[in-house]
């Protein structure tokens, strides 16, 4: 939408938004966890956000057909993946705005759909709770979408219009802690407004060109992490989040019964979808309320204290999550400790043992650990180790990575901030999505699937065979990087083994700059064993 043209839903646009936006949640999102006081003190606001965001971006990506669909399907996503109290109110915001731009009146000026949809979104977002209180991402949300309707009566263009609203939710966050006690006392600002703060600096961003770099103001006192009203012995002890299949006209009963049970109400969706919210102690109660009302389904419940409990620690290191992982080399080793990971020596020759695997889940001292083989043959003796963990009571997930790049592409993603299972969906994913291949010098004759070799050959493993043969390791190299290449890529990383050179790194990088000046290069020195070079295209 420019800024004098009739108004019509461009989807491009839309998604360079989405796309502004989600960068802009996953670099504030351990601010946004660290500002999480209200309703509950639980660190989790703006890794909810993230997600959910993620979810109805995916969906919005995923959609076929023309734009009403894409923009249905956009607010939909957000619905089916809102995490949290404040993912809820967002997958709403989200869902209003999307049917607004789904039904335009041809003629609107932009400035006018920009503050329509910032209207409806606000009025949706305070329908969907249960009891409002301001304050909080709904107080934000209000502001912004006041402040675009008085730019837009003025007769400003759109790029004024969202930056009037971008300001007003700035400064309306800064005054939360007047708002709600809560707030003041622990010397923050509320996290859901600090979220939706960034969703609307990407708009600006998008709509006007003007990158603004922002951030809330530090807490004065440490964040509290003993118990929230939520979390006092007179307050609710679960959260419980369910899906729901139901009539529309089941919904208000179901609102009625669920605010006699808790509080933080949240029940947001329409045409036989919903996604339902609330703060219990009989949790029981409240998924009976679901099935009388339709069918619920995803149920999730989240014990405060035990998530209180899960909190990673203020040294930035997590108490109740750790991740073991086989290393190649010492270069790897390093790698995968400064992220946090117990290591184990692992590589080629050296296959390490169920033993030591499992007495590395034990030196994590935490109740959940993921693993990382990083070897085919090792998958096994990994599940074997985690079978004897769990047989103590640890909660062990093995994510089958193959090769220590994929291992690298996991680790990146690790986020303990999460739910366990989506840990590992999110770092089964990154190994699933990372293609692989590696040179090295063939120690005898032999046959490969790209046919015979003789001692001394180059060999290019591509995805795990030996798919290329050649007699120099730069040009083999660059053989598997065009293969690995052509199925799209924005990132190449190089791993430097202990018989590669400089020399042959820099050949590659030079390579890849000529070639694909669209691809960044990340190189790594591994230490690895038999192979001189690994690479891995994601």
């Amino acid at each position: 939408m420019s800024g004098g043209t009739p108004a019509t839903a461009d989807l491009a646009l839309v998604r360079t938004w989405c796309d502004q936006a989600l960068q802009g949640l996953g670099a504030a999102r351990e601010e946004i966890d660290a500002l999480n006081v209200y309703p509950v003190p639980d660190g989790d606001t703006g890794t909810n956000l993230y997600l959910t965001f993620e979810a109805a971006r995916a969906a919005l990506y995923d959609a076929d057909g023309d734009v009403t669909t894409a923009l249905h399907a956009f607010g939909r996503g957000a619905l089916l993946g809102a995490r949290g109290n404040s993912g809820v109110i967002l997958s709403q915001l989200i869902r209003a705005g999307a049917e607004v731009l789904a039904t335009l009146t041809p003629g609107t000026r932009p400035a006018q759909v920009l503050a329509d949809i910032l209207v409806a979104a606000a009025k949706a977002g305070y329908e969907a709770v249960g009891t409002p209180v301001e304050g909080t991402i709904l107080t934000v949300a209000r502001e912004a979408g006041a402040a675009a309707s008085r730019a837009c009566a003025e007769g400003r263009p759109i790029g004024d219009t969202i930056t009037a609203a971008a300001e007003a939710a700035r400064a309306i966050l800064l005054r939360t802690p007047e708002m709600l006690p809560v707030l003041a006392a622990a010397g923050v600002v509320d996290a859901g407004g600090r979220g939706l703060c960034v969703i609307l600096d990407a708009a600006e961003t998008v709509l006007t060109g003007v990158h603004r770099v922002s951030a809330a103001p530090p807490p004065h006192v440490p964040v509290p992490t003993s118990p929230g009203d939520d979390l006092s012995a007179d307050g609710p002890s679960s959260e419980v989040m369910f899906l729901l299949d139901a009539q529309d006209d089941q919904i208000p009963r179901l609102r009625s019964t669920l605010a006699g049970l808790g509080d933080s109400l949240v029940v947001v969706g329409g045409d036989g979808l919903w996604n339902v919210h609330v703060h219990v102690d009989d949790v029981g109660a409240a998924i009976e309320a679901g099935i009388e009302a339709g069918r619920p389904y995803r149920i999730r419940v989240t014990h405060f204290a035990d998530q209180i409990a899960r909190r990673p620690a203020a040294s930035g290191r997590t108490e109740g999550r750790g991740v073991v992982t086989v290393a190649a080399g010492p270069g790897l080793r390093a790698l995968f400790e400064e992220s946090g990971a117990q290591v184990v020596a692992g590589g080629p020759g050296r296959q390490c043992s169920t033993g030591e695997i499992l007495a590395a889940i034990k030196a994590t001292g935490a109740d959940e650990v993921i693993v990382l083989p990083n070897d085919a043959d090792g998958v096994a003796v990994a599940e074997a180790a985690a079978q004897a963990a769990r047989a103590d009571g640890v909660r062990v997930s093995v994510i089958p990575t193959r090769v220590q790049v994929q291992g690298l592409a996991a680790l990146a993603v690790h986020e303990p901030g999460r739910s366990f299972d989506d840990d590992v969906v999110a770092m089964t994913t990154a190994a699933g999505h990372t293609r692989h291949g590696a040179v090295t010098v063939a120690a005898r004759d032999a046959i490969t699937m790209a046919g015979p070799c003789s001692a001394g050959d180059a060999l290019g493993v591509v995805e795990g065979d030996f798919a290329v043969v050649g007699d120099d390791l730069a040009d083999v190299a660059r053989t598997v990087l065009g293969r690995l290449l052509g199925g799209g890529g924005e990132m190449v990383t190089l791993v430097r083994g202990a018989e590669g050179d400089a020399a042959l790194v820099d050949s590659i990088v030079r390579h890849v700059r000529d070639t694909r000046p669209d691809v960044d290069t990340v190189v790594y020195d591994g230490g690895q064993e038999r192979y001189p070079l690994l690479i891995a295209v994601e």
